[in-house]
């Protein structure tokens, strides 16, 4: 991490805030799970910590129908969200690392040798909102617009209303059991309105505008699996997530 490393250790969110600043020479540090590893393997440097732990920024709350997630809930304490998030969840790592790695550092997880922020796309299907801190200032956006510059953004939370019913398929291969490979999240507003997430084709979580929308999508060949292999696999996991949808009418 080198010598001229400054660790910072907000005491609340106001506090994170305003240490975190514009959010230049900061790296965030919540569960660590990934940005622990990465500094202490060279893969990148980091000026000033933002250690996130003591910040008062855990915990979920609901309040008529709507679900807010605090950035540095662990995934562990996510037991009780509705689906797709649920099963999302469940899904990732081992309970170990459940313990440890916030809901945060997932939405803000970045893509290096494997895919990573599974609950990218879960989200996207709840139609989640992220609450975040940065140049410019707090805003809250949709998190599909909110992933393309989520590197430059401290998350504060993560919002949704509860919906009708919800589902999760992912890839399952014995030897990716560590990441997921890909995924297909499908949840139904209370209105009907149905939304497709993906996670596991490019940078970060996609939405799906409709069921039959991967013409364009940025399928990528790494470890785990070939972009061809994605791209053929892709329908299957969309026809049985809303499958398992319609069967939760």
């Amino acid at each position: 991490m080198g010598e001229s490393l400054t660790v910072l250790v907000p005491s609340s969110p106001e506090d994170a805030v305003r240490l975190f600043g514009d959010g230049a020479g900061v790296t965030v540090v919540g569960g660590g799970t990934i940005v622990v590893p990465s500094l202490a393997l060279g893969r990148r440097s980091a000026e000033r910590a933002l250690l996130l732990h003591r910040a008062g920024l855990a915990g979920v709350r609901r309040d008529g129908g709507r679900v807010t997630i605090g950035a540095t809930t662990t995934l562990d304490a996510l037991g009780d969200v509705p689906d797709p998030l649920r099963t999302a969840v469940a899904h990732v790592a081992d309970h170990e690392i459940r313990g440890q790695a916030t809901i945060g550092g997932n939405i803000c997880a970045e893509v290096s040798d494997a895919p990573r922020g599974d609950l990218q796309g879960a989200l996207i299907a709840l139609g989640a909102q992220v609450r975040s801190t940065g140049a410019g200032g707090e805003r809250t956006e949709a998190i599909e617009d909110f992933l393309p510059g989520r590197q430059d953004r401290l998350v504060l939370d993560v919002s949704f209303d509860e919906p009708a019913a919800g589902a999760y398929e992912f890839l399952d291969r014995p030897h990716t059991h560590d990441y997921t490979a890909l995924a297909v999240s499908a949840a139904r507003a209370k209105d009907g309105t149905v939304r497709l997430g993906v996670t596991g084709i490019g940078p970060h979580g996609l939405l799906l505008s409709t069921p039959d929308d991967t013409d364009g999508l940025p399928f990528a060949d790494d470890a785990l699996a070939s972009a061809w292999y994605r791209r053929r696999t892709l329908p299957v996991l969309v026809r049985r997530a809303l499958t398992k949808l319609g069967d939760s009418a």
